[in-house]
């Protein structure tokens, strides 16, 4: 059921639909810049334009991104890497409007997040955005069908029953809706916070290194879960994470370094993605030697 083997060809076409998308200007010799490769997709999900955000002030500044531009398309499954440091938890925090960033602009398809209000931004995420964190973040004291509901409640919404039981079986849990957080595996507990996630069908689920508490085996299950959300229900994911492993289970890889875009890889494998981190690794290293 959680086998890696079904992840399918999809990835393959939506390569093709969605090839790299490059950021940086170029000079036409004369009039305006030019953006290097093709125009942003119609279906886009989520786009940054020339997204910074710094935190301190003067010289002691840290720069955690720095103009950072690139779209998301919908259906896709994004993974997002850098060594310490490099943006990634400011990226993703900026991204779903968990935070501010100082110059640019992020959108959630057509909405500008950078432009709402903070009441706006909550009712924005509780109704068109999932998350899931390497801390479960379950209620103890709710069942596991109550934590599913949950978001639906927070957002006023009526809690449907069906739907918790639809995400539930997704997942693979739907036998354990009378059970609380304490009586499941870690794994299991998991599974129930994407439930909970997918359970408003978001626009966008934004997922934090989900897997880091997690075995091996049972990691490769919730990675699976996330590469079915896209392939079978046409969920967007975007995830931070610091495993080749866990990034190869994505359409692509977006690496971060010092707070700037520094590539991408489509259709990624551990040995690629690792040995992208291990150059990046190396040349943080060395800026820091030479300065």
């Amino acid at each position: 059921m959680f086998g890696r083997g079904g992840r399918g060809t999809r990835r393959t076409k939506r390569d093709a639909e969605y090839p790299p998308q490059h950021g940086s200007p170029v000079s036409t010799g004369g009039g305006s810049p030019m953006p290097v490769g093709p125009p942003v997709p119609a279906d886009c999900a989520v786009r940054l334009e020339a997204v910074a955000k710094a935190y301190g002030r003067g010289s002691s500044a840290v720069h955690a991104l720095r103009g950072i531009d690139l779209v998301i398309p919908r259906a896709t499954f994004t993974a997002v890497m850098g060594p310490s440091g490099s943006g990634k938890s400011t990226f993703l925090h900026c991204a779903a409007g968990l935070d501010r960033p100082d110059a640019g602009r992020v959108l959630l398809g057509a909405d500008d997040l950078t432009a709402m209000k903070e009441n706006q931004l909550t009712r924005l995420r509780r109704t068109r955005l999932g998350f899931v964190f390497q801390a479960f973040n379950l209620l103890p004291s709710l069942t596991v069908e109550k934590n599913v509901l949950l978001p639906l409640r927070l957002a006023g919404q009526r809690p449907e029953r069906g739907r918790a039981a639809e995400v539930l079986a997704m997942v693979g849990l739907d036998r354990h809706t009378r059970r609380r957080p304490a009586q499941l595996s870690g794994g299991q507990q998991q599974r129930v916070a994407i439930a909970r996630a997918l359970v408003t069908r978001p626009d966008v689920l934004f997922a934090d290194e989900p897997t880091g508490a997690l075995d091996t085996t049972t990691a490769a299950e919730v990675l699976a879960l996330l590469r079915r959300a896209v392939d079978d229900t046409g969920a967007t994911v975007v995830m931070v994470t610091h495993d080749p492993v866990a990034a190869s289970y994505a359409d692509r890889v977006v690496f971060l370094a010092e707070g700037n875009l520094a590539g991408e890889l489509y259709r990624p494998t551990p040995e690629a993605i690792a040995a992208r981190m291990v150059d990046l690794s190396q040349g943080n290293t060395r800026q820091r030697q030479a300065a």
